[in-house]
């Protein structure tokens, strides 16, 4: 149980950990090459059709999994307990800055109405873009390193 925890962990955190890598090497750059009006509109859409059962299970499935993980080797491998702590640690940085960050962002671009009824695309774009790229990158890094810490708990489990 203890190894399938920790091997469910690490693929549901290297699920998001890729996800939020596609998103800063080729969804940010790729809409940063577009008018204002799609924008808003490709990034109102992403940002609804985002919240489904499988990105949940893989978003919320991780932290749970890496505290499973967690509790189940607090008597056994003080090594694997380690690496296990600091990716709950870095994984929680990630959820801190998706809810802080990024999804009142998202909230922010959802309120202002369909695109066709916005006044000011750029204004909107302006208030969104550079910040939730910047905050994405953050969320990449926490991320990978909390994978990182998983295969070396893996690792660390097996020599």
């Amino acid at each position: 149980m203890r190894t399938l925890s920790l091997a469910a962990a690490t693929v549901a955190t290297g699920l998001m950990a890729g996800l939020f890598f596609a998103y800063a090497c080729s969804v940010v750059p790729g809409l940063a090459a577009v008018d204002d009006r799609t924008f808003v509109g490709t990034m109102q859409s992403i940002n609804r059709r985002i919240l489904n059962g499988w990105f949940l299970a893989a978003f919320l499935g991780a932290v749970l999994l890496i505290g499973l993980a967690v509790a189940l080797h607090v008597t056994v491998d003080g090594r694997v307990l380690a690496w296990t702590v600091a990716a709950l640690v870095s994984y929680g940085a990630t959820l801190l800055i998706t809810m802080r960050c990024n999804v009142p962002l998202n909230d922010r671009l959802d309120a202002a109405g369909p695109v066709d009824r916005i006044a000011d695309l750029r204004a909107l774009r302006d208030g969104f873009e550079a910040s939730w790229a910047r905050w994405n990158l953050a969320r990449t890094v926490t991320t990978v390193v909390a994978f990182a810490c998983l295969v070396a708990a893996l690792a660390s489990g097996r020599s």
